[in-house]
């Protein structure tokens, strides 16, 4: 088993305990109660989570909390500097520079016809996931909450004149790039949506790992201050998950708010950001 496929099986336990968390908020467990509720021993729990997550239980559970949430959405810088120069903000986890290639009026009118798509479920540390790339760049990401047809009909749905054929080989290095420790890693993203859409991601773009934003920060930034509705829309219908960072936006209030694949891989995702930008 690699890195990621440990990872990955890791991350089963690491969401139920999440999800219990969740639930018991009010009670705030302690962490022989949290291991005890997925079947493990404090010893092998804590040892579980410190390997997926790199720092203890404790530790990341405390970037989950809604105060936690308040004081980031306080302190937001949006437009790093660091970022701004082209770089993310040290990670241990990775250093990934991405830039959008949107298709063209005709490419979009046309559905994607004549277009060739591969695509491959792999692991990650956040669940299996499927990744879909043409020539140009990575058009899809989503990660696989029930089954992966579901998925890949989601897929279908977005490119439907598309050439889809499943080519696990060329997509996994893609997606160990992605997910792995290794720095320095630039990848290209093909996007399919409208104006409007483009410019939302490409706002979320630049948010660097361990920074957050909220909907009507994210309505400013590109000049349409009355439409926080409109952009929670086109932040939900990012077609590649993680890498056009959507579980980096909070609800003004300090919630951590709703995510496409669950409220647990969204925070589990953003403990786990802010746990490598913070220096594990």
């Amino acid at each position: 088993m690699n890195d990621l496929q440990q990872l990955s099986a890791d991350y089963a336990r690491i969401e139920q305990a999440i999800h219990f968390l969740e639930r018991n908020a009010r009670r705030q467990p302690d962490l022989a109660t949290v291991a005890t509720s997925v079947g493990l021993s404090e010893y092998h729990f804590q040892r579980l989570f410190t390997r997926w997550a790199g720092i203890s239980p404790k530790r990341f559970l405390q970037f989950l909390t809604k105060e936690n949430a308040k004081a980031l959405l306080a302190r937001a810088s949006v437009l790093s500097a660091a970022y701004q120069a082209g770089l993310s903000s040290p990670s241990r986890l990775h250093d990934l520079f991405v830039q959008a290639e949107a298709i063209t009026p005709g490419e979009y009118k046309s559905k994607g016809a004549g277009v060739h798509i591969a695509y491959g479920f792999h692991p990650t540390p956040f669940g299996e996931c499927l990744l879909a790339v043409t020539g140009r760049g990575i058009c899809f990401l989503a990660f696989v909450d029930t089954d992966r047809q579901s998925v890949l009909a989601q897929l279908e749905h977005d490119w439907p004149s598309a050439d889809l054929a499943e080519e696990p080989t060329r997509t996994a290095p893609i997606t160990r790039q992605i997910f792995s420790s290794r720095t320095g890693t630039r990848l290209t993203l093909h996007l399919r949506g409208t104006n409007f859409q483009l410019k939302v991601w490409e706002a979320l773009l630049r948010l660097p790992p361990g920074e957050v934003t909220s909907y009507q920060s994210l309505a400013e930034q590109i000049a349409s201050v009355r439409a926080t509705r409109a952009v929670a829309s086109a932040v939900a219908r990012n077609p590649v998950a993680y890498l056009i960072p959507c579980h980096r936006v909070l609800r003004k209030v300090g919630d951590f708010g709703q995510y496409r694949y669950g409220s647990a891989r969204k925070k589990a995702i953003l403990g786990w950001e802010l746990a490598q930008a913070d220096g594990g």
